[in-house]
């Protein structure tokens, strides 16, 4: 039978006076809300994205194109 995945993404939000373990925390809670729903936690995966410029109206506004990347959570059912 195969098995069956679901990705979400996952961005921590840290206060000022925060460090990793709060981001430790809502990746736990992530982890404990889908494992509810019967999914397996199985890694944190890195995206790169190519965000396309924009020309902007008459060149004013106009922004570069540029990568980001962003946390993707990987959970089996």
């Amino acid at each position: 039978m195969p098995s069956n995945f679901k990705v979400v993404p996952f961005i921590a939000s840290i206060g000022n006076n925060e460090g990793s373990q709060q981001a430790a925390l809502q990746l736990e809670g992530l982890i404990q809300t889908y494992a509810q729903e019967g999914w397996e936690y199985v890694r944190l995966e890195r995206v790169e994205t190519y965000v396309a410029g924009d020309n902007g109206c008459f060149g004013l506004g106009a922004t570069p194109a540029r990568t980001t990347s962003c946390s993707m959570a990987v959970f089996r059912k």
